[in-house]
């Protein structure tokens, strides 16, 4: 089928033009333009748009779509109208399940994003949108979901509420999670619990649970004493989740394995996989045993993380690849010989080691400095 190009013609013969173009791919809509005028017009087109998505030449649906996106920017923001155009457009694109159709979908609407300007609300409609799309297809590397980006585009003067913000968090969080973005979704979520207050922080109990459990579960977080400094994780004090995310911040693998034996059923069913939370255990306590010690015994590795003999060579050798610790193997004498750890916690003790070691870098420096100068003067002092 030849597509029109739309683009050129004005509104009322543009409208024309796509009702008969999807009135011949099937859609249920008239020829005749709509007494009610232009807005109503454009309800109607959207409302059978997705027929579209039968064309064959993916370029013609894009075209077509384009076509629509350029009529919804001609509606004055000051119309009320536009809040339901821009919505049922979405929602047609929403329900595109192919990956290449959801390719074309996301290149729509991200030209109506863009399209929208700066008005804040509409624009949050679209980008909730493009991060569903982008789920459903597996195509969320190709959206910005840089959350002070997502904040600048709708926060400030205009901007959307907080309940809002938690549902569009949950959504890119639920997202990150089914891509397999673990760390982008621990992130999200621990964005999205800093906006509750402690009036209303007993509110988020499920998203606080939510938050520790994908923390726990993504391979590459290892500090999470910074959850237990947001109120609605606060609010969990004494149950079993809180118990179980102290372990992973502060205590050793013997507690976990304590723990997991009394409460068996509670770890399986949070979906969390015993044998993951072993090896991140074991690579949380050997950190905390390189904090305070240069030199680690092989026996003491075996007797702390539950390892038989020939695996505590293969084991230190995992964790060099994290570089979370630096270390040397001694294999004549059997010992880990550690040069510099991460802290599994970075609270007062840790500030205070930090601005100690400064101290004596700029001492030292200024040793330096000082022997420079000195030098410079004793050789201008010397006769040509």
């Amino acid at each position: 089928m030849t597509i029109p190009t739309f683009i050129d013609l004005q509104e009322q013969e543009q409208c024309e033009e796509l009702r008969q173009y999807l009135k011949d791919l099937g859609g249920s809509i008239a020829v005749e333009n709509a007494p009610q005028g232009f807005v109503a017009d454009l309800h109607e087109i959207i409302n059978v748009s997705s027929v579209s998505f039968k064309e064959e030449n993916e370029s013609d649906i894009e075209s077509v779509l384009n076509s629509i996106v350029s009529l919804i920017i001609q509606v004055p923001h000051t119309d009320t109208n536009i809040n339901k155009l821009v919505g049922l457009f979405c929602e047609k694109l929403v329900q595109t399940t192919e990956p290449k159709m959801g390719l074309i979908s996301l290149r729509v609407l991200q030209n109506l994003f863009e399209g929208l300007g700066e008005n804040k609300l509409l624009r949050y409609d679209v980008y909730f949108s493009l991060i569903t799309i982008a789920g459903k297809t597996n195509q969320i590397h190709l959206i910005t979901i840089d959350l002070d980006t997502v904040k600048t585009w709708f926060s400030g003067a205009n901007g959307v509420s907080t309940e809002k913000f938690q549902n569009l968090y949950r959504l890119l969080h639920e997202v990150l999670l089914q891509t397999r973005n673990g760390g982008k979704a621990s992130k999200v979520m621990i964005e999205l619990l800093g906006t509750y207050t402690e009036e209303n922080a007993s509110q988020a109990r499920s998203d606080a649970q939510k938050c520790i459990v994908s923390s726990l579960v993504d391979p590459n977080t290892f500090l999470m004493d910074n959850l237990l400094t947001l109120k609605p994780v606060k609010i969990l004090e004494g149950e079993k989740i809180h118990d179980l995310l102290t372990i992973f911040v502060s205590e050793k693998l013997g507690a976990y394995v304590a723990f997991y034996e009394a409460n068996k059923a509670f770890v399986d069913s949070l979906g969390l996989n015993h044998e993951q939370n072993m090896k991140k255990m074991r690579l949380l306590t050997f950190m905390q045993l390189a904090e305070s010690r240069k030199e680690i015994a092989f026996e003491q590795v075996q007797s702390e993380l539950l390892l038989g003999d020939a695996d505590v060579e293969p084991f230190i050798i995992d964790v060099l690849k994290t570089k979370l610790v630096r270390a040397k193997i001694d294999q004549l004498t059997k010992k880990i010989v550690v040069s510099s750890t991460m802290h599994r916690t970075f609270g007062k003790p840790q500030w205070q080691q930090l601005h100690d070691t400064l101290k004596i870098w700029q001492f030292n420096l200024g040793k330096v400095q000082s022997t420079i100068a000195q030098a410079i003067h004793t050789h201008q002092q010397v006769p040509a």
